[in-house]
């Protein structure tokens, strides 16, 4: 079997290791995105799949389009320089981030490898709006790609439950793996595809400024789960009195038997001309509707990360007598 890899992420450039040590199944070409400013430098910075091919000794194509007719050809001319009689060939996309279009689609059989248990939660951000959802479990649904946004039939699925404590991180570090062995299945086995059905269909919206901020007149639950659902990769933020933002790694519910809880004034904002987070004998407390949130880990502006005590003693909340 000859197969090309497309992808980005992280996501995508372990399914591509687990691909690349397989025996039938390592990639003749490997396909991202074309390096990028990353940083405070805006340095030019390599995806995490460019990386993950070269440490594997892959073929590597960074065409500004996957699209244009060049790309194409390069794909057409590693899966004919591989072609066995008779033998299959495929073209398989992981976390690419941009879209694929014809005449592409029609000229291979592309298989999607999609972090969630589709027709739920189709889109850019599938595990993160799982967590920020409050889901119960997610996955990894094998699909055909088609011109629609992940909606084309699924070959094979698999469920992974969400912890209470899952953040991003933990939660995908499961996936991975469960995506690498689906994928291996779909190209040994070749299953049959199945149209997804009209019911539970969900989006995922690519994850924009307004989802990292932290908004206290949502519930603690909703919060906490958003600060879950971004760490550690993208990191949620909260408004401090000042209009700056402070980074928040991890947060608690605060229990309503805690006695700070108790001692808190109701509603989201105590100050509406300081929102934010408020510090109550050493621990650094946000106040939602209902219910609060205990700040454990934050990040100041230009800073590490560090205990919120820590910030407290050395930082102080700004705008705050």
């Amino acid at each position: 079997m000859s197969t090309v890899f497309i992808g980005t992420s992280e996501f995508a450039a372990y399914v591509l290791e687990r691909l690349a040590r397989s025996d039938a199944h390592r990639p003749v070409l490997v396909l991202t995105r074309p390096d990028r400013p990353s940083g405070r430098g805006r340095r030019l910075t390599a995806p995490p799949v460019a990386e993950r091919a070269l440490e594997l000794g892959l073929a590597l194509g960074q065409p500004p389009s996957v699209n244009d007719p060049d790309a194409r050809a390069q794909i057409a001319a590693a899966l004919e320089a591989t072609r066995e009689d008779g033998s299959r060939q495929s073209v398989v996309v992981c976390a690419f981030g941009a879209l694929i279009k014809e005449p592409l689609l029609s000229e291979y059989e592309i298989l999607n490898v999609h972090p969630s248990l589709l027709p739920r939660w189709r889109g850019a951000a599938p595990v993160e709006r799982a967590i920020m959802a409050g889901d119960a479990q997610t996955g990894v649904s094998i699909m055909r790609l088609t011109a629609g946004l992940d909606s084309g039939p699924v070959c094979l699925a698999g469920s992974e439950p969400i912890g209470p404590d899952d953040t991003y991180g933990s939660l995908v570090a499961r996936l991975q793996p469960l995506a690498g062995d689906l994928l291996l299945r779909a190209l040994d086995e070749d299953p049959p595809f199945v149209e997804q059905p009209e019911e539970g269909i969900t989006y995922a919206e690519k994850l924009g400024p307004e989802d990292r901020l932290l908004d206290p007149s949502r519930s603690a639950v909703e919060v906490e789960r958003t600060v879950r659902a971004l760490q550690p990769h993208i990191g949620a933020r909260v408004a401090l009195g000042d209009g700056s933002l402070l980074g928040v790694q991890r947060a608690a519910l605060l229990d309503a038997e805690d006695p700070a809880y108790e001692q808190l004034p109701s509603g989201p904002s105590p100050d509406r001309r300081r929102p934010g987070p408020t510090e109550q004998e050493g621990r650094l407390l946000l106040v939602c509707e209902p219910g609060a949130l205990e700040l454990l880990v934050v990040q100041p502006p230009g800073g590490r990360a560090m205990d919120a005590g820590a910030y407290l003693r050395g930082h102080g909340l700004p705008g705050r007598a």
